[in-house]
C-alpha cells in the first residue's frame, strides 16, 4: 500500500522532478561558454594593455634619463671651456682675481669723480714713452674711429695719476676717442665677468647702459675680437699686477670658480626667452633668500593656529589673552569663520609675570599671530586652512570629556603637516571645589588646592594621556615635561579665570624661538594665504591675508588665484587691525604702507571679488615674472575647482565669506543635495533671477540658501511674488535643517500626488495549498521572489496574456498588516477587482503554478524614478530591466 501511495504522485511533480535530473540545458552550456570566451578576451586585452603600459613608462623613462645625461655633458663641456679659458689667460698673465677687479673698479669711480669735478686729466706719462710695451697697443675696429675727440686735458694731481696707471697703458695722447673706446671695452669685458650678486649687477646695468645692448656671450666675443680682448685683458693684468702681487693662491682660485660660473650665467642667460630669464631670477632670489634665512639675524612674529572640537573654549582662551568678549557675540556662541589675532610683544610680557622662569628668557620675538579656527564639523576645510599656516599650534581640549571626535581629525592634520604642538588642558575651573589664582602659575595654583581637587586633576589628566597614547603620541603635564621635544606638553588653563594663561604663552614663546630658529628668520621672500574674502562696507570686496614671510607694499602688483583662472591687480590699501583685536569683529582700521611678517593683513584693491580664499598670494617684483607666478597658480585652481563645481539644477547658495561657503557647499555635498550657483555677499535681485530658472525645471531647487548674509527688500519681494523660497540663518546646521524640512515636505506632497501611478516592481509565485478564496476577492498565500510588494499594486500573469487580475487590497504577514512586503517574505494577500472589469479566477483564468508580476508601464517607472527613487533597492532596478523586457516596453 505504501508503494502504491508513493507512485500516486501528481504529474506536475513528476514533471518538475524530471527537470531538476536533466541538469543545464544546451542553451545554458552555450551561454555558459561564451561568457567564459568573452572572459577570456577581456583578461588578454587587459594584459596586453598592462604590457604597453609598461613599455610606454620604460621608454619615457629612458628619453628622461637620455635627456639628463645629454644635459649634463653640455655642462660638463662649458665648464672645461671655461676652466681652458682662464688657464689660458692666467699662463698669459691676463688672468684677474677679484682684489684686482676691484681695485679697478675703484679706480673707475675715481676718475669719473675728478671728471665731474672739472679736473683735466692727462694719460700718465710711463704708458705712453714705454717703448716695450709698444707690442700691447689695441687694434681698435672702424666703430671707434668715427667717434667724436675729446678736448686735450690738463695735468692732473699726484694722487689720481696713480690711479689710473692701472688702468691706461696704451694710445697716444691726441688720440681722445681711442682712450674712449678703451673704456668700452673694459665696461663690456667687466659685464662678462660680473657678478651674480644682486648690487653688483644693479651697478652695471647703470653705469654701462650704452655697452649692455651691444654685449654677446664670452665664447662669441672671444673668436669675433681675439686680438683687441688679448691686449685689453693684458693691459688690465699688467696695471693690478703693481697693486695685487701679495695676493695668495686662495684668493686666486676661489676667484677663478666666481669668475667661471659668472661667464657662465652670462652665456646661458643671452640664449634663454624672458620667461625662462624670469625663472631664473625668481630661483636665484628664492637661494639668496634662504641663504639669509639660515642666518637667522632677525625674527618674524610665529603663526599659532588654535585648533579642537567645537565647545572646547577656544575662542574663549583669546577672548582672555585679547581682554575682549568676541564669543559671546558669536551667532549659536560657536566660531564659523578664520579669524586671527596680532600679539605684540608687550602684551606677551604683561601675560608672563607670574612665570618666574620666564622673565629669565631673553625674547627676540616681535609677538605672535594666532589664528582662532572653527571647531564645527562642517568647517573642516577651515582647519585645514588654518593649520597649513601655522608654524606651532595650539590643541585645545577639555579635561573634563578628553579627545573627541574634531579634536582627533585636527591631531591628525598636526600629525600630517608635522607641525609642533602644545596641548591646552582647558576648563580646569569645572574641578570640583576649584580655586582660582591668575596671578600665578599653574603648578603653583594646583598645589595649593585641596586634596579631593588634585587628585581628580590628576585622574583625568591620566585620561587624557592614555587617549594620546591610542593616537601613538606622548604626552605629559606641562611642569613635569623634561623632554619637550618627543613628548607633548600638557598646559592646564581655565580661559574663565584665567589660570595657566601665562604658562601656555610663555611655552609657546620658548618653544617658538628655541626649536623653530631658523623656520621664524625673517627674509623679504613674500609667503602669504588668503584666509577670506570679504563683502565690506565703503571698502567693497577685500581680502584677509596671512603675511607668514616677507613684506606687502602698497602699490605692488600681486598675482591671485580667482575662479575664472589666475590674475594679476596692485595693492590699493594695506589695512590692520588695532593691537590684541579679532580680525572677524567690526574695529577701526588704520592704513599702512608697507607690512612685516608675521601680520594678519586686510588688502584692498581691484577685481579682489573673483579670488578664491585659501589659496596663495604672491608678489611679483617685475612685469616678466607675472606670467611665471600666474602658471604656479593654475595647478592651485583645479584642485580648488574640485570643490566647487556646480551642477545644472540644484539650489542657489550664498555665504558672507568663501570659507563659509565652501564648509556650506561641503555640507550640501555630503547631504547628497545638488547646487547650481554660488554667490558672496547679500542677496540680491539678481540673484533670486538665477535661482528663478530653476521653477522651469526642478520646482524643488528653486530655494536660496543664505548663510550669513542680509536679504535686500526687493530681492524678498521678488521671491514671493515668484515662487522662490528664502531660507536664511546664521548658524551652519539651522540653515541645512530648515532647508531638509522643506524638501521632505515637498517630496511627499509631490509622492503623495504621483502615488496612483507608479508601480513598484515585484514577482510572486503562489504557495500550494494556500488559496483561501477563489474569486472576488482573491485571497492567496504568496512568496515574494523578487522586488517589494505594496499595497496598491496592480498585478497579472504574463504566462496567460497578460491577463489582469485586480490590485492589492491587503497584505497580512504573521496576522500583523503590513504596508509593504519586502524580498523572501511569505505573505498573505487580497486582490479586489477593479470597477468596470470582471472578476478573475485561480483556476480559471490562471493557474498556481503561474508566475504573478507587478503592471508596470512607462508612466510608471518615470514615475518611480523621479519621485520614488530613494525607496527604490538596486535589485528593484534590476527587476524593472526585466520587467521592460516581458511587457516590451522601450
Amino acid at each position: 500500500k505504501k508503494k502504491k501511495k508513493k507512485d500516486k504522485k501528481k504529474p506536475e511533480e513528476k514533471k518538475k522532478d524530471a527537470k531538476k535530473k536533466a541538469g543545464p540545458g544546451k542553451g545554458m552550456l552555450s551561454a555558459m561558454k561564451a561568457q567564459l570566451e568573452q572572459q577570456k578576451m577581456a583578461e588578454q586585452q587587459f594584459r596586453e594593455e598592462e604590457e604597453r603600459r609598461i613599455q610606454e613608462e620604460e621608454r619615457l623613462e629612458n628619453e628622461r634619463l637620455e635627456k639628463i645625461r645629454i644635459e649634463k655633458e653640455k655642462k660638463e663641456k662649458k665648464k672645461q671651456k671655461e676652466k681652458d679659458r682662464i688657464a689660458k689667460q692666467k699662463a698669459e698673465g691676463t688672468f684677474l682675481t677679484k682684489a684686482q677687479k676691484e681695485a679697478k673698479k675703484r679706480a673707475e669711480m675715481q676718475l669719473a669723480a675728478l671728471r665731474e669735478q672739472g679736473v683735466n686729466i692727462p694719460p700718465a706719462l710711463s704708458a705712453r714713452d714705454d717703448a716695450p710695451k709698444e707690442k700691447k697697443k689695441v687694434v681698435y675696429g672702424s666703430r671707434q674711429r668715427n667717434r667724436q675727440k675729446r678736448p686735450t686735458e690738463a695735468e692732473q694731481e699726484a694722487e689720481a695719476a696713480a690711479a689710473v696707471e692701472t688702468e691706461e697703458k696704451s694710445g697716444e695722447a691726441s688720440d681722445h676717442g681711442a682712450e674712449a673706446a678703451i673704456e668700452e671695452d673694459e665696461d663690456l669685458t667687466w659685464d662678462a665677468l660680473a657678478s651674480d650678486d644682486e648690487a653688483e649687477a644693479k651697478n652695471s646695468k647703470k653705469t654701462t647702459k650704452a655697452p649692455e645692448k651691444t654685449a654677446k656671450s664670452p665664447s662669441k666675443k672671444d673668436d669675433a675680437r681675439p686680438a683687441e680682448k688679448t691686449k685689453e685683458d693684458a693691459e688690465e693684468s699688467d696695471g693690478d699686477e703693481e697693486s695685487d702681487d701679495d695676493d695668495d693662491d686662495d684668493e686666486e682660485s676661489s676667484s677663478e670658480e666666481e669668475s667661471s660660473s659668472e661667464e657662465e650665467s652670462s652665456s646661458e642667460d643671452e640664449d634663454l626667452t624672458p620667461r625662462e630669464r624670469a625663472e631664473r631670477r625668481i630661483q636665484k632670489r628664492k637661494l639668496r633668500y634662504k641663504e639669509e634665512q639660515e642666518k637667522c639675524e632677525e625674527f618674524r612674529a610665529p603663526v599659532v593656529c588654535v585648533l579642537g572640537h567645537v565647545d572646547t573654549g577656544k575662542t574663549k582662551i583669546l577672548d582672555k589673552l585679547r581682554h575682549t568678549n568676541v564669543q559671546d557675540g558669536e551667532a549659536g556662541g560657536i566660531t564659523q569663520q578664520i579669524g586671527a589675532t596680532n600679539v605684540p610683544r608687550e602684551a606677551i610680557e604683561a601675560q608672563t609675570t607670574m612665570c618666574k622662569e620666564f622673565a629669565k628668557f631673553d625674547l627676540r620675538l616681535p609677538g605672535l599671530l594666532i589664528i582662532d579656527t572653527p571647531g564645527h564639523e562642517s568647517f573642516s576645510n577651515l582647519r585645514s586652512r588654518g593649520s597649513s599656516l601655522c608654524d606651532i599650534a595650539v590643541l585645545v581640549v577639555d579635561i573634563m570629556h578628553g579627545l573627541e571626535p574634531q579634536t582627533i581629525e585636527s591631531l591628525n592634520l598636526l600629525k600630517n603637516r608635522k607641525t609642533p604642538f602644545v596641548v591646552a588642558l582647558n576648563k580646569i575651573d569645572r574641578l570640583f571645589e576649584w580655586r582660582r589664582n591668575p596671578q600665578g602659575s599653574v603648578k603653583n595654583t594646583i598645589a595649593k588646592q585641596k586634596l579631593n581637587t588634585r587628585l581628580e586633576f590628576e585622574e583625568r589628566a591620566k585620561e587624557v594621556i592614555v587617549q594620546f597614547a591610542e593616537q601613538g603620541l606622548n604626552a605629559a603635564v606641562s611642569y613635569d615635561n623634561k623632554d619637550l621635544r618627543k613628548v607633548i606638553s600638557l598646559v592646564p588653563t581655565s580661559a574663565i579665570s584665567g589660570d595657566g594663561m601665562g604658562d601656555l604663552i610663555a611655552l609657546l614663546c620658548e618653544l617658538s624661538q628655541n626649536n623653530l630658529a631658523q623656520q621664524l628668520s625673517f627674509t623679504q621672500d613674500v609667503h602669504a594665504q588668503v584666509l577670506e574674502v570679504k563683502a565690506v562696507a565703503g571698502l567693497g570686496m577685500s581680502l584677509d591675508v596671512i603675511l607668514v614671510q616677507g613684506q606687502l607694499r602698497e602699490g605692488q602688483t600681486i598675482v591671485l588665484c580667482g575662479m575664472d583662472g589666475p590674475f594679476h591687480t596692485h595693492i590699493r590699501a594695506l589695512l590692520m587691525p588695532a593691537p590684541m583685536k579679532e580680525f572677524r569683529v567690526k574695529n577701526a582700521y588704520h592704513q599702512e604702507k608697507e607690512v612685516k611678517a608675521a601680520q594678519g593683513v586686510r588688502i584692498c584693491g581691484k577685481d579682489l571679488e573673483k579670488t578664491l580664499a585659501g589659496t596663495p598670494l604672491f608678489v611679483a617684483d617685475q612685469a616678466d615674472e607675472i606670467e611665471v607666478l600666474k602658471s604656479v597658480q593654475e595647478a592651485t585652481l583645479k584642485a580648488a575647482l574640485r570643490s566647487i563645481k556646480t551642477e545644472e539644477r540644484g539650489v542657489y547658495v550664498m555665504a558672507s565669506t568663501m570659507g563659509a561657503l565652501e564648509a556650506l557647499l561641503e555640507f550640501l555635498k555630503t547631504s547628497k543635495i545638488p547646487y547650481s550657483g554660488v554667490s558672496i555677499g547679500p542677496v540680491h535681485k539678481k540673484d533670486i533671477m538665477r535661482c528663478g530658472v530653476m521653477l522651469e525645471h526642478e520646482a524643488q531647487y528653486a530655494v536660496v540658501l543664505a548663510f550669513d548674509v542680509k536679504v535686500e527688500r526687493e530681492a524678498q519681494e521678488m521671491a514671493d511674488s515668484t515662487g522662490v523660497k528664502i531660507f536664511t540663518a546664521d548658524i551652519i546646521y539651522h540653515l541645512f535643517d530648515a532647508f531638509t524640512a522643506y524638501h521632505d515636505a515637498y517630496t511627499k506632497k509631490l509622492q503623495d500626488e504621483y502615488r496612483h501611478i507608479a508601480v513598484f516592481p515585484c514577482k510572486l509565485r503562489i504557495l500550494p495549498d494556500c488559496v483561501f478564496n477563489k474569486r472576488d476577492p482573491i485571497v492567496i498565500g504568496v512568496i515574494i521572489e523578487e522586488g517589494s510588494l505594496h499595497i496598491g499594486t496592480p498585478l497579472c500573469v504574463p504566462t496567460q496574456e497578460f491577463v489582469f487580475i485586480g490590485n492589492v487590497s491587503s497584505i497580512e504577514f504573521n496576522h500583523k498588516n503590513l504596508e509593504v512586503g519586502k524580498k523572501g517574505q511569505e505573505v498573505c494577500i487580497k486582490i479586489d477587482h477593479t470597477a468596470g472589469d470582471a472578476p478573475k479566477m485561480v483556476g480559471r483564468h490562471f493557474e498556481v503554478t503561474d508566475k504573478i508580476v507587478s503592471r508596470i508601464n512607462r508612466d510608471s517607472i518615470d514615475a518611480c524614478k523621479k519621485y520614488f527613487r530613494d525607496q527604490m533597492s538596486r535589485g528593484d532596478w534590476v527587476l524593472v530591466k526585466d520587467l521592460k523586457k516581458v511587457f516590451g516596453i522601450m
